[in-house]
C-alpha cells in the first residue's frame, strides 16, 4: 500500500483505536518473537557493541498492513543502563532509491513499559494498543524516505522496555547505527553520514546518543551531522514535581517509578503505600496511551508511605535520577536543534510550581534552556534553540517536524549550522539531587 495514503489515514485510525480500546493489547502478536532473543552459544559479553546477531527482511507495516517499503531488521549487541550486555533490535527502512551516503536515525516516542509496543514489532506487522504510537509516526517517516534517506528506527528502550532510562536509550541508538552500517543488506557502510532526530521520548534517545557518542561510540560520532529534537526530558526529578497533580500528564509519575525501578533493579516496595502497590502493578506493562488523561491529580505522595513524601528521602531514587539527568552528561560535539513549548496549560499542567517554571505540559522549559546554554558554554556554538510560547507538548511536535526536516537537509548539504548561543533565556539549576536528611 502507498505510504502517502497510509500516512493520511493513520492518525484517524489511531485516534479511533485509542477511544475504543481499554486494554494494552489488541490482536495477538503475529511476528516471530523468537527473533528478539539471542540464542547463540557464545556469551553476549564476548561480542563488541553493535555486533549483528541475527538478520531478517520484511516489509514495513502500518496498522498491520504491509507497504512497499523494504525493511531489514537486525538483532545486535548493546548495553543496558547498568553496563550489562544486552541484545536489541533495530529496523532499517529503505527509500525507493537508496543512497549509501545518507541516513537518519529516527528515535520513536513510543514511551511504553511493554516490549510488545516497540517500533520493530509494529514495523513487523503486530498491532498493540501502545504500538499505535509507532503507527502514527508514518507521518514523520514518510517525508524522510521521500527525501532519499535510509531511516534507522531502533527499539530505544531495549527488550525490557526500560522506560526513562536515558543512557540506555543512547547506547541502543548508537549500537543500532553500528549494526546498520555493518550489514551488507542495508545499503549503508562505515562512511554513511547520519542525522539523529526524535521528539519527546525520542528526544531522550536522541540527546543521550549525541552526548554519549564521543566516548561510547567515537566511530559513530565521526559520521554524525547533527541532532534535532523537541519536547526534551532533562532532569526527571523536576518533571515529577511539574506533572504530579496535573489533569493530563500525572500518570507519567507511576510509569516513571516502574521504569526507573526496572532499569536500575530497585525494589520500591518498602516505600510505596497499598494504593501505590496497586497502581504500580497496573502500570507494569502500560504505555503512554494507557495513562495520558486517565489519572488526573495523581501525585508522588499518593503512591508512597507518609514518611517518604519527599522522594529525596529514598537513596536509590536520588542515585537513579542523578544518573539520568542530562545536565550531568557530556556535551555533544555535533550541531543541535532543540525546540520546546511553553504553554502547558493547554494540556492541564500549571506552570507556577516553585523552582520549575513554565513547560509544555510534561517537559520543563527552564531545564531545556539551561541545557542548551550549558552546551554553548562548553564550546558547542552550533546549538539552535527555539521556544514556542503558545504551544503545548503535542502542538509543539507539529511545528517541530517541518523545522527538523529543513534543518537536517541543511546539515547534509554542508550548510553552516545556525546558533542561538548568547540569546537563550536563563533556566533552572541542573545540579544533582541531594539526599534528604
Amino acid at each position: 500500500m502507498k505510504l502517502r495514503v497510509l500516512s493520511q489515514l493513520t492518525a484517524a485510525a489511531v485516534f479511533a483505536f485509542s477511544l475504543s480500546a481499554c486494554d494494552n493489547a489488541l490482536p495477538a502478536l503475529r511476528s516471530d518473537t523468537s527473533f528478539y532473543v539471542y540464542t547463540g552459544d557464545a556469551p553476549l559479553s564476548s561480542f563488541a557493541p553493535g555486533t549483528i546477531l541475527k538478520s531478517r527482511k520484511l516489509s514495513y507495516h502500518v496498522l498491520g498492513m504491509p507497504t512497499e517499503v523494504p525493511v531489514v531488521q537486525l538483532l545486535y549487541r548493546s548495553t543496558d543502563i547498568q553496563g550489562r550486555p544486552t541484545a536489541n533490535v533495530t529496523s532499517i527502512l529503505q527509500p525507493a532509491v537508496p543512497n549509501p551516503a545518507k541516513a537518519v536515525s529516527y528515535q520513536s516516542f513510543y514511551d511504553s513499559l511493554n516490549p510488545a509496543d516497540s517500533p520493530s514489532r509494529s514495523i513487523a506487522g503486530d498491532v498493540t494498543m501502545g504500538g499505535l504510537v509507532n503507527n502514527f509516526e508514518v507521518a514523520l517517516i514518510t517525508p524522510l524516505l521521500e527525501r532519499g534517506y535510509t531511516v534507522v528506527v531502533p527499539d530505544t528502550q531495549g527488550q525490557r522496555a526500560n522506560f526513562a532510562a536515558g543512557p540506555e536509550y543512547g547506547y541502543n541508538t548508537l549500537d543500532s547505527l553500528r549494526a546498520a552500517t555493518a550489514s551488507a543488506d542495508t545499503g549503508l557502510n562505515e562512511t554513511t553520514r547520519v542525522g539523529l532526530i526524535g521528539y519527546s521520548g525520542g528526544a531522550i534517545a536522541t540527546n543521550w546518543a549525541a552526548s554519549l557518542a564521543p566516548t561510547y561510540a567515537p566511530d559513530v560520532n565521526d559520521n554524525l551531522v547533527g541532532f534535532a529534537e523537541g519536547g526534551l526530558l532533562v532532569a526527571p526529578s523536576h518533571n515529577l514535581r511539574y506533572v504530579e497533580g496535573s489533569a493530563g500528564w500525572a500518570g507519567i509519575v507511576g510509569m516513571a517509578v516502574v521504569g526507573v525501578g526496572r532499569s536500575f533493579d530497585i525494589d520500591f516496595t518498602p516505600y510505596v503505600s497499598d494504593y501505590g502497590k496497586a497502581m504500580l502493578k497496573q502500570f507494569d506493562h502500560a504505555s503512554i496511551i494507557n495513562v495520558l488523561l486517565q489519572f488526573p491529580d495523581m501525585t508522588w505522595q499518593q503512591l508512597v508511605k507518609p514518611e517518604f513524601a519527599n522522594p529525596n528521602s529514598i537513596p536509590a531514587y536520588v542515585d537513579a535520577v542523578n544518573r539520568i539527568n542530562l545536565g550531568l552528561a557530556p556535551t555533544p560535539s555535533i550541531p543541535g536543534l532543540i525546540e520546546q513549548g511553553l504553554n502547558g496549560g493547554l494540556e492541564g499542567t500549571a506552570g507556577d510550581k516553585p523552582g520549575i517554571g513554565p513547560g509544555d505540559g510534561v517537559m520543563v522549559a527552564g531545564d531545556v534552556r539551561t541545557l542548551a546554554r550549558q552546551y554553548c558554554a562548553d564550546g558547542n556554538q552550533s546549538i539552535s534553540y527555539v521556544e514556542h510560547e503558545f504551544l503545548s507538548h503535542v502542538l509543539t511536535a507539529v511545528a517541530w517536524v517541518p523545522n527538523t526536516l529543513d534543518w537536517i537537509d541543511a546539515r547534509f548539504a554542508n550548510k553552516p549550522a545556525p546558533s542561538s548561543c548568547g540569546r537563550i533565556p536563563a533556566g533552572n539549576s541542573l545540579a544533582p539531587e541531594v539526599l534528604a536528611r
